[in-house]
C-alpha cells in the first residue's frame, strides 16, 4: 500500500475495493460452510471433490511458497523499520546497520516463536488485535496530517492499470495481499477456535462484513497517507530508507515515528498468521483439527522462522521481495474459490441451508476476477524476469 500510494497515488484504489469486497464474501462463505457442516476447507476438498486430494496438495504447496517468501520480505522490512526508528534517535548506530538489522531480525523471530509455543487461539487473537489496532490508529492519525486530494480518491475508483514498468506487478501484489487464499482457508479453523456453532451464523456473517470493511479502511488509509506524504513530492518508495528521507522533513520526527510504528505493526501482525498458516493447512488436510502443541506444529513453525531470516542475512531489498512474493499468492486463488463454490452448492452437504443466488454470483465474479489477476500476475513475472 505504501509503495502503491507513493508511486501511483490513489490510482489502484479500485483494485483494493474489489479485493476487499470479494474477500468479505469468501470469508463469510468459508466460515458459513464450517458452521453448517462442521468440516474445515482442505479436509472437505479432499473428502468431497473429484481430484480433491490433488487440489488440496497444490493449494498447500502454492500457499506455503507464497507465504514463506512473503515472510522473508516482511521480516526484512520490520527489522529495517525498527533499525530506522532507533537510528532517528541514536544516529551513532548507523555505521553498524547490517549487524543491527540481523540482531533485530533474530530477536523478533525468537520472540514470535516463543509466543507461538503458548499455543492457544485466544492468545494469538489478542496479540493480533494489539498489533492491528496500533497499525490502524497510526495511519488514521497520520491521515489528518497528510492526505490526498478528494479528486484523486474519486479517480482511483475508476479501473485503470499504470502503464509503466511494475504497474501490472503491483496490481497482482495488491490482490495477493488483500484477497489472500490463506485468509479464507484458515477461516474454518479460526471459527472452530472461537467455539462457534450453527447458532453463531449471524455473528459469523457480521464478523466477515466488519473484517472486509476494516481491511479496506486501513489499507486505503495507508495508501492515502503515502499519497499525501510521498506521491505529491515525487518520492516513490523502493527502500525502507526512502520513507525516512522523505517523511522527516515533510512531517517531522513525531509523524515519521507514528508512520513507522503503523508500518511496523502491519509487518508484525502479518508474521504471526504466516508462521501459523502452513501447519494450519497441513492439519486441515490431515484431520481438520489444529494441535498447536504437536511436534509437527513446532517443527514447521521453527523452519518458517529460520526461513524468515534469509532476506535480513543476505541484505536483499525487502520492499522489492515483499511485492514480488505477494504475486505468487494469487495463483492458487482460482482453485480456492472453485473448490468452495462446488462445496456450498452440494445439496447433500448443505442440507436445508441453500446457497443463495447473490452469494453464487459473488463467488463466480470472484473466480473470474482471480483468473484475470492470475493472468496479469503471469505477465508481470514474465516482464520482471
Amino acid at each position: 500500500m505504501i509503495v502503491a500510494g507513493s508511486t501511483y497515488g490513489m490510482q489502484l484504489l479500485w483494485v483494493l475495493l474489489l479485493s476487499c469486497f470479494f474477500s468479505g464474501i469468501l470469508i463469510y462463505v468459508y466460515g458459513n460452510y464450517t458452521l453448517i457442516t462442521g468440516e474445515t476447507a482442505l479436509f472437505a476438498f479432499k473428502k468431497h471433490l473429484r481430484w480433491g486430494k490433488v487440489i488440496a496438495i497444490l493449494i498447500i504447496i502454492g500457499i506455503a511458497f507464497g507465504q514463506w517468501n512473503s515472510l522473508m520480505g516482511i521480516m526484512g522490512i520490520s527489522a529495517n523499520i525498527i533499525y530506522e526508528i532507533f537510528a532517528i534517535y541514536f544516529p551513532q548506530i548507523v555505521q553498524y546497520k547490517y549487524e543491527t538489522v540481523i540482531v533485530i531480525a533474530i530477536a523478533v523471530t525468537a520472540i514470535f516463536y516463543a509466543l507461538l509455543l503458548v499455543g492457544k487461539y485466544t492468545f494469538f487473537e489478542k496479540i493480533l488485535v494489539i498489533f492491528v489496532t496500533i497499525m490502524g490508529l497510526s495511519f488514521l492519525i497520520s491521515l489528518f496530517m497528510v492526505y490526498p486530494l478528494p479528486s484523486d480518491v474519486l479517480h482511483g475508483l475508476v479501473p485503470s492499470i499504470p502503464e509503466v514498468q511494475g504497474g501490472k506487478m503491483l496490481v497482482a501484489a495488491f490482490v495477493g495481499t488483500t484477497m489472500a487464499a490463506a485468509t479464507f482457508l484458515s477461516r474454518p479453523l479460526f471459527v472452530k477456535g472461537k467455539g462457534w456453532t450453527i447458532k453463531n451464523r449471524k455473528e459469523q456473517k457480521k464478523d466477515a462484513i466488519v473484517a472486509a470493511i476494516l481491511v479496506f479502511a486501513i489499507s486505503a488509509a495507508i495508501m492515502a497517507v503515502a499519497t499525501g506524504a510521498l506521491f505529491y513530492y515525487g518520492k516513490p518508495v523502493t527502500q525502507v530508507l526512502d520513507m525516512v528521507n522523505t517523511l522527516e522533513p515533510v512531517a517531522g520526527k513525531f509523524a515519521l515515528t507514528l508512520f513507522f510504528f503503523g508500518t511496523l505493526s502491519a509487518g508484525l501482525s502479518s508474521i504471526f498468521p504466516i508462521l501459523l498458516i502452513v501447519p494450519i493447512l497441513i492439519a486441515d488436510y490431515q484431520s481438520g483439527k489444529l494441535d498447536t502443541s504437536s511436534k509437527q506444529f513446532k517443527r514447521i513453525t521453527a523452519f518458517a522462522c529460520l526461513f524468515a531470516l534469509i532476506v535480513p542475512i543476505f541484505g536483499s531489498n525487502p520492499v522489492e521481495m515483499q511485492i514480488l512474493s505477494q504475486i505468487f499468492n494469487v495463483f492458487v486463488l482460482p482453485l480456492v474459490i472453485f473448490g468452495i463454490l462446488m462445496l456450498v452448492n452440494n445439496k447433500s452437504l448443505m442440507k436445508e441451508y441453500r446457497t443463495g443466488i447473490g452469494i453464487n454470483v459473488g463467488l463466480i465474479a470472484a473466480l473470474f476476477f482471480s483468473l484475470v489477476i492470475s493472468y496479469n500476475g503471469i505477465l508481470a513475472l514474465t516482464n520482471y524476469f
